[in-house]
């Protein structure tokens, strides 16, 4: 294992608790690499070698040489420098399989106006934690959303990850762009841009009057005219 990617965090960062979740679902994808995890306060001694001034900060070593530095939570970010730092170490599928799982995966984050990518299913989430969270937030603001279980499709389950720069899940996406995992939508309901952003589900009232208007004359019945 060349590379080894080092957490200097803090315990009173909640940023860095989001951050040991992002480095744990990248530990899994990246098995060659190492992560470590070190309280920053605890080695005064190594955080005043390398100059660690605030939290979370990721260095990168390889071959015991720090080889890059990361200072912040940007799991996108930090996911592309282990992608690139670890690259060669595992096998890269070919270009055409792989122009083939990003055109199906551009279909996937477009199938609907609002996709969501989750473990599970909206009335059956497999994930107590995020997944459910994430659609009870949802369902309160009467967001209208499809939902994609990844539990169902592995290759889109690992496929996405790197597609989209964000290695964990929920992810939400709006008119095929990714607005984010469940911290993202929590800010955004906070802020109240959650409203604006994600299409609303048609009242069963609004439905029935825009059915009466559809024409000048709408007859409603059992089967059809035909």
């Amino acid at each position: 294992r060349s590379l080894v990617v080092v957490h200097f965090w803090a315990p009173w960062a909640p940023q860095c608790a989001q951050m040991n979740e992002v480095m744990a679902a990248l530990a899994q994808e990246h098995s060659q690499v190492t992560f470590v995890q070190l309280e920053a306060e605890a080695v005064p001694e190594v955080s005043e070698k390398y100059g660690i001034s605030s939290v979370p900060t990721f260095l990168f070593f390889k071959n015991s040489q720090k080889v890059d530095r990361l200072d912040g939570a940007h799991a996108p970010e930090l996911t592309q420098k282990v992608q690139r730092h670890a690259a060669g170490t595992a096998p890269v599928p070919g270009d055409s399989a792989k122009e083939e799982l990003h055109a199906r995966l551009k279909k996937l984050i477009n199938a609907a106006p609002c996709m969501l990518f989750m473990k599970g299913s909206p009335k059956e989430p497999r994930c107590a934690g995020f997944s459910r969270q994430m659609v009870e937030i949802l369902s309160k603001h009467g967001v209208a959303f499809s939902s994609f279980d990844i539990f169902s499709d592995e290759e889109v389950r690992q496929g996405l990850k790197a597609f989209s720069n964000w290695p964990t899940y929920p992810q939400l996406y709006v008119a095929g762009e990714l607005i984010g995992g469940l911290d993202i939508i929590k800010e955004l309901e906070a802020s109240g841009e959650l409203d604006t952003i994600c299409p609303k589900a048609q009242k069963l009232e609004d439905r029935l009057k825009s059915l009466i208007n559809k024409a000048p004359v709408m007859l409603f019945m059992k089967g059809s005219k035909q």
